[in-house]
């Protein structure tokens, strides 16, 4: 039972309104869980609370589109990935975290301590002048004024920062809006956005929602989304849905992981980066594949459906690709998901975890950190 605690107004201490920045992140929070439907919402509040819309509007967090409706601007999607990076790192240990780093020396971006001699092609940027000037009066023993030859010029070490192309898939099939599973699934995608945006320049970052069908989410996307929605009841599916002739209704709550790993793969095939992966989040076992060119949906999982999947696993595998699955256990603990991606673990060479909501987020983020493949001298 909840509990109330009152006592005596003080007048002396005044009101203070909530803020436009609370108030945004609190609504930001429940558009993590149910995506763009809160934002309908924003018109019953503009005749009921004007002051409360007119307060978000003013400080730039939402606007209206051209059809009149409600949307979050660019400067409120930062800060929704912002705060979301924040929920995830301890800010006083931020600094602690490298990018990502190999033992490779080349040209890079972090400066070391120690210095070597300078070579054709090197950054003349990175010029050592300390240990140049000491080389150029040993060798004239002294004296002024100093004369610097090419033989004396030393330039700072650089560690060899790779890039990195990722392509995170999300579970969107109806069960993961239980226990708050894609609301956390969101966190941790628009976290890893962030931290690119502010450590990894140089990388490329792709959301791609998976359900029945596999669809590539931008940043506005990801925020406005929720999982889909249980459309049948039935103990046991069975069902054939063609990519050319789609019926007019199609059930989308299924998890098709293959679709999801199958598009992940073409997105990553055009990319340059050496340094390839993709991070899987799953709340279960995949109950869709593709075979030609239709969709099959059975339910309750088939070893069929699993075939395909690890089938794509394995091409992934042969693409360069590595593969981390993070399977979300809560209510139960699932030993068919377990397993499965753990199958998906051994076929790929990568990497599975099981863990709850709460825990996925530094998990996910130190896969994304540490997926790199060493760079090794040729």
């Amino acid at each position: 039972m909840p509990s109330f605690e009152y006592s005596k107004f003080d007048p002396s201490q005044g009101f203070s309104p909530q803020s436009a920045d609370d108030l945004f992140d609190q609504f930001s929070e429940f558009m993590m869980d149910y995506g763009d439907e809160v934002l309908d919402s924003l018109e019953q509040w503009e005749e009921d609370n004007p002051d409360v819309v007119d307060m978000l509007v003013k400080q730039g967090y939402v606007e209206k589109d051209r059809e009149g409706k409600f949307r979050v601007t660019p400067k409120g999607l930062k800060r929704v990935e912002n705060k979301a990076l924040e929920s995830l790192f301890n800010i006083q240990n931020k600094d602690k975290m490298g990018r990502h780093e190999t033992e490779f020396r080349g040209a890079g971006q972090v400066k070391m301590d120690e210095s070597k001699k300078y070579e054709f092609g090197d950054p003349v940027g990175n010029l050592n002048m300390h240990e140049t000037l000491k080389n150029a009066i040993h060798r004239q023993g002294g004296g002024s004024p100093v004369h610097i030859s090419e033989d004396d010029l030393e330039i700072y070490e650089t560690e060899y920062q790779t890039s990195c192309a990722t392509v995170v898939l999300i579970d969107m099939s109806g069960s993961m809006m239980r226990y708050g599973k894609y609301a956390s699934a969101k966190k941790v995608a628009m976290a890893l956005q962030a931290l690119v945006r502010s450590r990894y320049q140089s990388d490329f970052l792709q959301i791609v929602g998976f359900y029945t069908y596999a669809t590539a989410m931008t940043e506005r996307d990801l925020l406005n989304s929720a999982p889909k929605q249980v459309s049948i009841f039935d103990p046991q599916v069975s069902l054939r849905v063609s990519l050319d002739n789609p019926p007019a209704f199609v059930p989308e709550h299924f998890t098709n992981i293959q679709a999801g790993l199958q598009f992940a793969r073409r997105i990553l095939k055009k990319q340059p980066a050496q340094n390839q992966q993709i991070i899987c989040i799953t709340d279960g076992e995949p109950t869709a594949h593709i075979e030609g060119r239709e969709i099959v949906l059975l339910y309750p999982p088939a070893e069929r459906t699993a075939r395909a999947t690890l089938s794509e696993v394995k091409k992934c595998k042969n693409a360069g690709i590595q593969i981390s699955s993070f399977a979300l256990i809560e209510d139960y603990f699932y030993y068919g998901l377990v397993n499965f991606v753990e199958q998906m673990a051994q076929v790929s060479g990568g990497i599975s975890a099981t863990c709850n909501a709460q825990d996925m987020g530094n998990m996910v983020v130190n896969s994304f950190v540490k997926g790199r493949k060493k760079r090794s001298r040729v």
